[in-house]
């Protein structure tokens, strides 16, 4: 078939269709297991043996982790492949080269015609074999990585690591930034269960590096690594500082990156202490990287503010507006910790808040703030929660709000009620982060 931008249309919504992912709707998109993954890289001839991989896991905070290590890589003269997930506005955003440039580094997405082509040429083993979503996207990138002739790629995993799709891969690093509950039915219902789930991908004869770790799954990472073999293990808050910076500094937001710094500090640490890359490791390169790390690498929706106070730039008369990913208990944790420290700035905090329909409200529940105006919504789509349930199932904890099932109507509400002086603020859903994105960047 020849590419137009319809027929890319009309194939992405095959893929998406035929494919289901796990972002759309949830278990029925969960195939576990990788002997499919290992057919489908055989096909394609193991592209992921042409160049060095980095693989990161984590409850939380891998996608910046993994932005801020590819965008300081780059800015070193190397030239990156960054897989992660999920996307928020295209998919294409899943699979980046990032590239060094003049005054730092700067990134590309795979273009809709190499997306095109891809599927086209692999068409007779999707349907022989019935891949999952995630492992089509996967071998999509590890085969594009290839064909761009990247020298490393930074891998994020999608959910757990020991049967991840992505695990099909021999990194010259193993990370795991933290770990929270989640994804219980997949997973295991206890912290160890999750971390020996996450601790999967530390590989014999490989280091490992943990980014942040508890008594109880420091010793599941202990044993494991043992256990395999790894040539080391790594916990960031052990290694001397190497790339020292303050929030202030870096353009992802929030304080829980300061957790995110450390362990890429530590990820830099180790590749040039270990001699894990040939790389010019300049400071101020790396510190141009790290702190430029959402502009270089395009990433979104991390405390990201997307409107301004009116004093800063804003509209006279309207309420800034913050947006983050946040959509488990141990980020919402975070999150409640942000929004308290910053509550005396504001009048109010309308907080616009939803999940999707297997999310733990429960667990979530008793990391929401207190003090705010909710509104409760949902996105568009069959994983989403409706608004309403959302609201029973938090009434029960003493929470209450307005309700509403469009994310624009809840946007529109805000509006209405918030005065420059207040806030609005939005998390719970990737979904939903993504819907206020489209609405106010179209602005």
């Amino acid at each position: 078939m020849k590419y137009s931008d319809v027929a890319y249309e009309e194939m992405l919504e095959w893929l998406f269709t035929r494919f289901p992912s796990y972002q759309r709707v949830g278990d029925r998109a969960f195939k576990p297991g990788l002997d499919t993954m290992q057919r489908f890289n055989a096909w394609l001839r193991f592209p992921q043996l042409q160049y060095k991989a980095i693989h990161i896991a984590g409850t939380n905070g891998k996608g910046s982790v993994s932005h801020m290590t590819a965008s300081a890589l780059a800015c070193c003269g190397v030239k990156v492949g960054l897989y992660t997930s999920p996307h928020l506005t295209d998919f294409r955003e899943r699979m980046k080269i990032i590239s060094p440039g003049d005054t730092g580094c700067t990134y590309e997405m795979i273009s809709k015609e190499e997306v095109f082509a891809f599927m086209e040429r692999c068409r007779d083993f999707l349907d022989n074999y019935n891949p999952s979503f995630f492992e089509i996207t996967t071998v999509m990138a590890l085969d594009w990585f290839r064909s761009q002739c990247i020298d490393v790629a930074v891998i994020e995993c999608g959910l757990g690591g020991r049967l991840d799709s992505t695990n099909i891969v021999t990194p010259i690093l193993s990370v795991i930034t933290n770990i929270g509950l989640e994804h219980c039915e997949y997973l295991g219902h206890t912290i160890e269960e999750i971390a020996r789930e996450k601790a999967g991908i530390i590989k014999q004869g490989i280091p490992a590096l943990v980014g942040e770790s508890i008594p109880e799954t420091r010793a599941v990472f202990e044993r494991v690594a043992a256990d395999v073999g790894a040539s080391g293990l790594f916990f960031a808050e052990e290694l001397s500082p190497f790339l020292t910076l303050s929030l202030d500094e870096i353009d992802l937001k929030g304080d829980c990156q300061q957790r995110n710094l450390r362990t890429v500090s530590a990820i830099l640490s180790l590749i040039s202490t270990q001699g894990l890359m040939n790389l010019e490791c300049d400071i101020d390169r790396l510190f141009n990287g790290v702190s430029n790390a959402a502009a270089f690498t395009g990433l979104r929706g991390r405390w990201e503010r997307l409107r301004e106070p009116a004093n800063s730039g804003g509209i006279p008369g309207k309420a800034p507006i913050i947006c983050d990913t946040a959509h488990n208990a141990h980020a919402m944790r975070w999150v409640r910790e942000q929004i308290d420290k910053i509550s005396c700035d504001y009048e109010d905090i309308f907080f616009i808040l939803g999940v999707v329909a297997d999310k733990d409200v429960d667990s979530i529940a008793s990391y929401l703030p207190r003090d705010v105006h909710f509104i409760f919504t949902n996105s568009v789509g069959e994983r989403a929660l409706p608004a309403a349930k959302l609201a029973n199932l938090l009434s029960d904890h003493g929470i209450n709000g307005r309700i509403t099932t469009s994310v624009r109507e809840a946007l529109d509400i805000a509006d209405s009620l918030a005065g420059e002086e207040d806030l609005i603020f939005i998390c719970g859903s990737n979904f939903v982060v993504a819907e206020v994105l489209e609405i106010v960047c179209s602005v």
